[in-house]
């Protein structure tokens, strides 16, 4: 191809490409979308994070705790203390700790966690009930009025009913019957928060002086408690990250803790490191438990190394003997194997010298001695009964020796006799022959 044809492929290769990008430039349209990878983790680690801003931008000093113990270090007054934790581990010891803290001129602001047992008499709060603040299903309320509809007021006693913030201030228009309205002092309009209406809050003892209600049930109540002051809430839900912003939630918990620092206790039941183990790794707990367990079995089944079992075939007589004097030296002691070689001797010496058992033991040593040319003392020293305290190994085998030659010397005179009386009786009986 020559070069001039190739310069016009290229060129209409070229165009075409170029027809093609604009075709497809005029077909497409840029737009904008937004990705949303949800909330920070830090903000899915506290719930608090948003009030905790919203406080350090009013001014307020802001501090988080993960448990009670920095409250000995913390002074009461002039100090807010937000209890949004879990209070079912809380012990005697802290309960006394922390009210003695809002005597002393604290304020303690805590949410309601128990419903109260009209059967018991107690919610099982150890905070709430010596206060007299009961906590009630906001439906109990409803069924408690229609159940004194029917009946005489003075028949049936009834659940406390939700009271007004203040009877001299006129009601306002219920617009929102479903908010917590709180009324204050030379204001003509409530502020609005967002409590949970499911619940409802009864001053038992009257030691409320401040309470904020919704249409049907009350939300919050504030006492005296020595030089303190306690808030109990139903909850604290209004004030989490998604909640703040809604109504004046935000606003009453400024209300809440102007003019002082702020403590935040959230997670007070912060779980140990065995918890969490088990709560996320509750297979490889498992596995390893049973690898331990199959482990010790193994190991705990011997108390030394493994020996080879030894073939039957090399097992002899004297392997037998030797294993047996084993188990007896186990299972009697030194004491009866001495006693059953002393045993020996003696059978053999009676049948050496007949009516050998019936001598003294004096005398039976003196046979003892001319029949295996020993001494006298060495033979009472052999044949003295055995002491109850084990020998040493090396004098136990030494005495073993001495008795097994003892032995064998009156084995061989018997031998001895035996073969002269026989061969006396062969010439006797050869000579007696016709």
């Amino acid at each position: 191809m020559s070069r001039q044809r190739k310069f016009y492929l290229g060129a209409g290769l070229f165009l075409l490409l170029g027809l093609l990008a604009i075709q497809l430039l005029g077909h497409l349209q840029s737009y904008s979308d937004e990705v949303k990878h949800g909330p920070a983790p830090q903000v899915r680690n506290n719930p608090y994070l948003a009030a905790e801003n919203f406080l350090r931008q009013r001014g307020l000093q802001v501090t988080r705790a993960d448990d009670l113990r920095q409250l000995s270090h913390l002074p009461s007054k002039g100090h807010t203390l937000l209890l949004f934790s879990d209070r079912q581990g809380m012990n005697a010891e802290t309960v006394k700790q922390l009210m003695d803290w809002t005597n002393q001129g604290g304020h303690l602001v805590l949410v309601a966690e128990r419903l109260w047992d009209e059967k018991k008499g107690t919610s099982g709060d150890p905070l709430l009930d010596p206060l007299g603040v009961q906590q009630f299903l906001s439906a109990d309320l409803k069924e408690a009025e229609e159940t004194d509809t029917t009946t005489d007021d003075h028949s049936k006693p009834q659940l406390p009913m939700a009271d007004t913030f203040d009877t001299d201030e006129p009601q306002a228009d219920e617009h929102y019957p479903q908010l917590t309205k709180l009324y204050l002092p030379d204001e003509q309009a409530p502020a609005y928060a967002g409590f949970d209406t499911e619940f409802h809050l009864n001053d038992s003892q009257n030691r409320a002086h401040a309470w904020a209600n919704s249409g049907d049930a009350t939300h919050m109540l504030q006492l005296y408690a020595g030089a303190g002051m306690v808030t109990v809430l139903t909850d604290a839900w209004l004030w989490e990250n998604r909640h703040i912003d809604q109504h004046d939630n935000a606003w009453l918990l400024w209300y809440l803790t102007q003019d002082s620092s702020v403590q935040l206790v959230y997670r007070a039941d912060r779980p140990n490191l065995l918890r969490l183990l088990f709560k996320h790794f509750p297979l490889a707990l498992g596995a390893l438990a049973l690898l331990v367990l199959f482990s010790l079995w193994y190991h705990g089944v011997r108390q030394g190394p493994l020996l080879a079992p030894a073939s039957r075939a090399r097992r002899q007589l004297q392997e037998h003997l030797h294993g047996s004097v084993v188990f007896l030296l186990r299972h009697g002691g030194q004491q009866a194997l001495l006693v059953e070689l002393q045993k020996d001797i003696r059978h053999c010496a009676q049948r050496r010298h007949p009516g050998f058992e019936r001598l003294p033991v004096a005398e039976q040593w003196q046979l003892l001695g001319r029949f295996s040319r020993l001494t006298p003392g060495t033979i009472s020293q052999l044949m003295r009964p055995p002491p109850k305290k084990p020998l040493a190994a090396p004098a136990f085998t030494r005495k073993v020796g001495q008795l097994q030659q003892l032995r064998n010397r009156l084995d061989r005179v018997n031998n001895t006799q035996r073969t002269s009386a026989s061969s006396l009786r062969k010439v006797t009986g050869n000579r007696t022959q016709p």
